[in-house]
Parts: C-alpha cells; structure tokens; sequence
C-alpha cells in the first residue's frame, strides 16, 4: 500500500472508526483499525464482532493498493500528534508500515489485513430513512434506562419498531420505561428488532444534528445497518423476545399534575443532595391542591420543596428514587408535561401535554 492524503480527512475517519475498537479482547486484531486502499479509495475499519464501523470514502492519492491492520491507540495516537497538512501511508511486504507527515515519520509493525474480520453483509432490500437529529433524538431519549444486567441480555439492548412511516424506540430496566417515536421519511414496510445499547450509543455520536441530514437504515435477521453519510455501522442484534411494555401502560389514571418540567428538574435535583442512597433514602411526593409537595430525610439532614402543578384527582403520597424521575425529565425536552399516578404502590407514568410522542414510566418504592 502506498498513498498520501489530508491529515483532517484521516483523524476524522478515525474518531469516526475508532467507537467499534475492542477494549477487552483475546485477539490482538480486534484492538486494530484496518486500513484500505483499492479501486474504490481508501477507507478505514474496526470491528469488535458486535459492532463494526467503515469508514465513508477518504479523499487519497492511492498509487499502489493494499491493505494493513494498525494498532488502533498507536495509529490514532502518532496521526493526532504529527505536524503537517498531508500524512503519506506506505506497507512493505511484511506489513511494516511507515507514516510520513511535516517533518516527522514513524515506521511501525502492522498485521495481515487478510486477517482481519470483515464487517457482515447486509442486505439492502428494505430501506428506512430517517433524519439524523430525530435517530439522535430517539437514543438520547431512551438509551438512559437500559439495564446494565447481563444474566437478561434481551433488556441491556433497545427495542426498535418500524411500522408504517413510524419508527419507536423502547428501553426497560426493570424499575422503568422509555419510550419514544418520530416519522421516518422513508418506509418499506416494518421491523421489529433489538439493538445492544452499547451499539446505539456509540452510533449517537456518529449521528449530525444538522435537521438536513438524513441516515438510512437496513435490517437481516441478525444485524442492523447504518449508512450515516457514507459510513458504514453494523451492529449484532440480540436474540430473544422483548417484554410486552405496553401492558404496563393505562389511560386511565386517579391523579394527574401539569407541571413545569423546569421547575420540577431543579426541585427534585436539590432533593436529591439529601437523598445520596436513593435506594435507601427515597424522596417522597405529595401531590394535592395546586402543588407538589417533595420530601427526603436522611440522618444528614432534610429537605422540603415545592412545586406549582395543576392537580386533577385524588390526593396521593408516593415514593420515588429521585434518580429515575430527574433522568426522565431530562430526556423530555417540552417545557409542560403530565405527570400522572393511580395509587402510591403503582407507576408514575410521565406524558406530553399534547400528542402521545414520548411516554416514561418510573416505578415507586415503599415508604
């Protein structure tokens, strides 16, 4: 392999590439990037076998063809360093590989590119668009409550739904719920599959908030696919089946607070200094009148405070890790929402004021 191209070009497919390097692996290629020339560019790989990530296209000078796998932390880390506008890449036939760059070049020992393991085939047979703010969106307002318990593999990924122009993503972890959908601007047909979280997280940060960008979807029975200009994201699927969340769903509810998302953020964020054991040391709700009355008490102290709210229904004192209520909030993003309850042993389930975009469900602990 022998090419020149803009260090800027490179060091971006490289953070790009780089959120799919295994981190614990017992083989030494995993911790590499793949580094491709031929007829159609020169483009970067990684692969830790459940999430791959390809490079879109880097702009290059290929005068001779190749391939070599780099390690990712050392390659990473001399093209951050160098100084000059244009690296030069160049493999002897024993992978030896020299970087050129300004006034600096580096000669280190690559591994068989031939080794490397190819990122699975998808096939591209039905296509789903959607803007890549509103994917962005969907991760960030659920990714939050996935369950981090490997002995129930099938709730430490997402759910993703598509049916019609519709796509929604749901997250359980035991204690609560996410859920949330936004339209597809593109729809063949429907899916209904579960992505790791650690997958989607890290595709979140790939994603553009620019409102004009839009990244394409595909799915097998095993993997998803991710075409975010240009670069390529596979990711495994998890097999099993996923809790039927919308049983723990009602419409009809004993009690229900308008609130100001704000306000009640900030209160239950300072409740929650007092509350440092959330476990042990819950903050609890009085919900009447026309406020919402917050608690904790600890051997360290006390806190009190309240928030307006439009009530409707029955008076009603209920318990609550302040954690799970603080992180549904900060996934909402309206200023209003409803926060609706039925008894102080059953869920706080929170609403928009208007549409059915978004819904979260936060199970009480006892008092």
């Amino acid at each position: 392999m022998k090419l020149t191209c803009p260090r800027d070009s490179l060091l971006n497919a490289i953070n790009i590439v780089s959120k799919a390097v295994s981190s614990k692996t017992t083989l030494p290629i995993l911790e590499c990037l793949l580094l491709t020339a031929d007829d159609n560019g020169f483009r970067l790989t990684a692969n830790d076998m459940e999430l791959a990530i390809e490079s879109a296209g880097i702009d290059a000078d290929v005068d001779e063809n190749g391939k070599v796998a780099l390690e990712a932390r050392f390659f990473s880390d001399i093209i951050r360093k160098v100084d000059g506008d244009e690296v030069s890449i160049s493999t002897d036939d024993k992978n030896m590989t020299t970087i050129s760059c300004g006034k600096s070049e580096f000669k280190i020992s690559g591994q068989n590119g031939d080794e490397f393991p190819p990122i699975p085939k998808v096939e591209k047979t039905e296509k789903f668009v959607i803007g890549q703010n509103d994917l962005r969106n969907l991760i960030r307002q659920t990714i939050f409550s996935i369950s981090q318990d490997e002995s129930k593999p099938v709730l430490t990924g997402e759910l993703v739904e598509i049916e019609g122009d519709m796509i929604d993503l749901v997250s359980v972890d035991g204690y609560r719920i996410s859920y949330k959908k936004t339209e597809l601007f593109q729809s063949a047909g429907s899916g209904r599959v579960i992505v790791p979280g650690k997958s989607l997280g890290e595709i979140a940060k790939i994603l553009s908030q620019d409102e004009n960008e839009k990244a394409v979807i595909y799915f097998t029975d095993n993997h998803i696919m991710f075409d975010i200009n240009g670069n390529i994201v596979v990711s495994r699927l998890i097999e099993g089946e996923f809790i039927k969340y919308q049983q723990s769903f009602t419409n009809e509810y004993k009690t229900s607070a308008r609130i100001d998302r704000f306000k009640m953020l900030d209160s239950l964020e300072r409740a929650s200094i007092i509350s440092r054991d959330s476990r042990k040391i819950p903050v609890k709700l009085e919900i009447s009148g026309d406020n919402i009355v917050i608690t904790a008490n600890a051997e360290t102290g006390a806190v009190y405070e309240e928030v307006s709210a439009e009530v409707d229904g029955d008076k009603l004192l209920i318990a609550f890790n302040p954690r799970y209520l603080i992180d549904a909030l900060r996934a909402i993003d309206d200023e209003e929402v409803y926060m609706h309850f039925n008894t102080s042993l059953s869920p706080c389930v929170f609403k928009p004021v208007e549409g059915d975009d978004y819904k979260y469900l936060v199970l009480p602990l006892r008092m």
